[in-house]
C-alpha cells in the first residue's frame, strides 16, 4: 500500500478516483467522456450548479456570496485580486508570514501600495507574526492561513473591521470557521477539494462592488459573476473532480466531521515526533499546521537513513521542501488515519533504532 504525503496535488478519496475514471469513459450514462461533453449543455451545467451549491452548504455561506470557479491556480489570484482592487492611491495591508505570502506581496506592489504590517522571515517563516496593527485606510487586510512549506497555520480569524481576503489553498474546508466574515476567500483545488486547474473563489458581493470594471474583462471578477463563471470555456474535468470530491465531503458528515478527523491524525504525528527526541519540531505548538507538519533531524546523515526508510516502506512526498529541509506530512482532507499510524510506527521503530 502506498501512503500519500504529497503536499499537492495531493490524495484524492478512492472513490472519486473510481467515479472520475468512469466518467472520463461514459460520463452519466449518456455514451460521452466528461472531457468532451459541451460546456454550455444542461450535462454540464448540473455539474457547475451543484458544485457551487455544495461549496455554499459546506461552507453554510450567506446569501451575499458569490461563488466561483476560475482558470489558473491559486498564484493567478495573487495579481488578480490587486488588479480590481488597487491602484497608485489604494492601499492594501498584507501578512508576510511564508512563501506564498511573499509572493502575494511582490504581484500586489505591481498595481498599488502595499503595507506589510508584519513578518516572519526573521525565523524563516517558522511562526505566524502576531501583534501588528493594519493602517484602517487599507482596502484589504490579505493572508495566508496555512502555509505548506513552513508548516504553519492561522487558527483564528483577524479581528478586523476591513475587507478580510484569504488564500485558503491548503487548508479549505479542513476545519469549521465563519467563513461569512471574509470578503474574498481564494483556494488551489489540488490540496482538499479536487484536482489541479481550478481555482475556487468566494466573494461577498459588497466587495464585489468595489472593484475595477477598467481591466481586461478575464481579469474582471464582475464579469465572471455575471457570467457564472464561465466567460469563457471553463475546466471541466477538473470541477468535475471538484464536484466529486465535496460530494464526498458532504456523505462523510461535512466539514466537522473532518476537522475532527485532521485533528486526529495531527496529533497522533505530533505527540510521536515530540515523544521520539531525535526529531526536532520548529514550529512552536501555538502556530503548527494541522494539515502540514514539518521536521528535522541532527544530522543529514540520519536524515537520508530516515528517508530511505520512509522510501521502503512506501511513504510517499514526505521530503521537506528545499527552502526548509527536513521532512514534511501533508494531512489533507482524504489522508486516512491509516497511513499517519503507519508513519507513526515507523517513526517509533526508527526512533528506537537510532536514538
Amino acid at each position: 500500500m502506498i501512503h500519500n504525503f504529497n503536499a499537492g496535488p495531493s490524495i484524492l478519496p478512492q472513490v472519486v478516483f473510481e467515479e472520475a475514471s468512469q466518467a472520463i469513459l461514459n460520463f452519466n450514462n449518456t455514451g460521452l467522456s466528461i472531457l468532451e461533453i459541451g460546456h454550455r449543455t444542461p450535462l454540464f451545467e448540473e455539474v457547475l450548479n451543484e458544485a457551487v451549491a455544495l461549496v455554499k452548504e459546506l461552507m453554510q455561506l450567506d446569501d451575499h456570496k458569490e461563488v466561483l470557479f476560475l482558470h489558473g491556480g491559486a498564484s493567478t489570484q495573487f495579481f488578480q485580486l490587486p488588479m480590481n482592487y488597487l491602484s497608485k492611491d489604494k492601499r492594501a495591508a498584507y501578512l508576510d508570514a511564508g512563501v506564498w505570502g511573499t509572493k502575494a506581496i511582490k504581484e500586489a506592489k505591481r498595481f498599488g501600495q502595499v503595507d506589510v504590517v508584519a513578518s516572519s522571515k526573521d525565523k524563516n517563516y517558522a511562526y505566524i507574526p502576531k501583534d501588528y496593527a493594519v493602517p484602517h485606510e487599507a482596502v484589504y487586510f490579505h493572508y495566508t492561513t496555512n502555509n505548506t512549506i513552513e508548516g504553519t497555520q492561522m487558527h483564528s480569524i483577524p479581528n478586523l473591521s476591513m475587507p478580510l481576503v484569504a488564500d485558503m489553498s491548503s487548508d479549505i474546508l479542513s476545519r469549521v470557521m465563519d467563513f461569512n466574515r471574509f470578503a474574498f476567500i481564494y483556494a488551489g483545488a489540488q490540496k482538499n477539494i479536487g484536482a489541479a486547474g481550478v481555482n475556487l473563489v468566494v466573494i461577498d458581493k459588497k466587495f464585489l462592488d468595489k472593484s475595477s470594471s477598467t481591466i481586461p474583462s478575464m481579469m474582471d471578477y464582475k464579469q465572471h459573476v455575471s457570467n457564472g463563471s464561465m466567460l469563457n470555456t471553463p475546466p471541466v474535468f477538473a470541477i468535475y473532480v471538484c464536484l466529486l470530491t465535496l460530494r464526498w465531503l458532504k456523505k462523510i458528515g461535512g466539514v466537522s466531521a473532518i476537522e475532527k478527523i485532521n485533528l486526529e491524525k495531527s496529533s497522533l504525528l505530533y505527540n510521536t515526533l515530540e515523544a521520539n527526541p531525535i526529531f526536532h519540531l520548529p514550529v512552536p505548538k501555538e502556530d503548527r499546521s494541522h494539515m502540514n507538519a514539518v521536521f528535522t533531524m541532527p544530522n543529514e546523515a540520519l536524515e537520508k537513513k530516515f528517508n530511505a526508510v520512509c522510501e521502503e516502506a512506501n511513504m510517499v512526498g514526505i521530503k521537506g521542501h528545499r527552502s526548509v529541509g527536513g521532512f514534511r506530512v501533508s494531512m489533507y482532507n482524504a489522508l486516512p488515519l491509516s497511513s499517519v499510524e503507519a508513519l507513526v510506527a515507523l517513526i517509533k521503530d526508527f526512533s528506537n533504532k537510532h536514538a
